[in-house]
Parts: C-alpha cells; sequence; structure tokens
C-alpha cells in the first residue's frame, strides 16, 4: 500500500478515494461490456453457467486491456494536464466519465420535453441524421456546464474552468 500511495503521491487516505473509484468504474464498465458482448452469442436462460462463466472472463480481459489503456494514457497525460499530485488525473478522468454519461441522460428529457422525439422524424437515413444532429447540439451546452458542476464537486475547478476556456476558444465563442 505504502508503494501505491508513493506512486500515485496520496498524502492523506482519504485521497484514496479517487483510486478506488476509478477501479470500481473500471470494473463496472467492463462488466457491461462483457454482459453485451456475450448476450450476443449465449441465450442467458438456456446456458446460463456458461453466460456468467464467459461474462466473468470477458470482464477480467476486458478489465486488463482498459486498465493498460488508461495507465498508458496518464503517462502521456500527465506532463499536458497541469496538477499538484498524480492522484489528481484519476480524479480527472472520473468527472469526464460522470460527465459524457450525464449529459447524454439528460439530453434526452429534454429532447422529449421540447417535442423532439425520433417518432417525429421519417424512418431512413436522413431522419435519424437530423435527430442525432439536433441531439448533439443540444449535448453540447449541457456538457460545458456539467463539466464545471461536476469538477467543482470533486475538487478540480481550477483546471476544468481552464479547460472550458480553452475549449471555447477553439470553438471560437470567446476570445
Amino acid at each position: 500500500m505504502k508503494a501505491f500511495k508513493e506512486r500515485w503521491e496520496i498524502q492523506n487516505n482519504w485521497q484514496l478515494t479517487f483510486p478506488f473509484l476509478g477501479i470500481l468504474a473500471l470494473l463496472y464498465t467492463a462488466y457491461l461490456f462483457s454482459k453485451r458482448i456475450i448476450r450476443n452469442f449465449i441465450d442467458r436462460q438456456e446456458y446460463r453457467w456458461l453466460y456468467y462463466i464467459l461474462v466473468l472472463i470477458a470482464v477480467s480481459i476486458l478489465f486488463y486491456i482498459m486498465l493498460r489503456f488508461f495507465l498508458w494514457c496518464f503517462k502521456k497525460l500527465e506532463n499536458k494536464w497541469v496538477t499538484t499530485y498524480r492522484w489528481e488525473i484519476i480524479t480527472i478522468f472520473i468527472v469526464f466519465a460522470l460527465t459524457g454519461t450525464s449529459s447524454v441522460r439528460v439530453a434526452k428529457p429534454i429532447l422529449e420535453f421540447i417535442g423532439f422525439t425520433r417518432t417525429l422524424f421519417p424512418d431512413g437515413f436522413f431522419g435519424g441524421f437530423l435527430y442525432w444532429i439536433v441531439r448533439i447540439i443540444i449535448i453540447l451546452p449541457i456538457y460545458q456546464i456539467l463539466l464545471i458542476i461536476f469538477g467543482t464537486l470533486l475538487g478540480q475547478f481550477k483546471f476544468f474552468w481552464e479547460f472550458e476556456k480553452k475549449m471555447l476558444r477553439r470553438m471560437r465563442i470567446i476570445k
């Protein structure tokens, strides 16, 4: 545990919350992906025992692959992102995950509230394409707001405020 704390520059035990949450989120994501993949190949009701064994194996493999990928991302972004401690990078990844998931979830009820649903458009390429274009346009401002909210709640307001300003400059919304 001492080596883990030193590697992630953890001074207080409460800071262990972020790596723990990151590992839990990674396990849950691996589980959701594995369940969806295995369900396409095996009938869950008929081969229940085989289904659970394959899901467990797939979770292990996906967890390992995703963990290696994110550790590689940490190395690449460690010098690019300005943080005081390494554990803050985990917090930033958690904020991005929460924001992305939440903005997609919040956009659907907003679109339904204003009466913009998929049934409004005829089936086919153009109708689906138009629906998704409008949905992405709705998601963008929601994402920006939630990024600041979640960043503030997890103690990374300064990082996300600077990130937000940089993003808005690139989109040429502010100078």
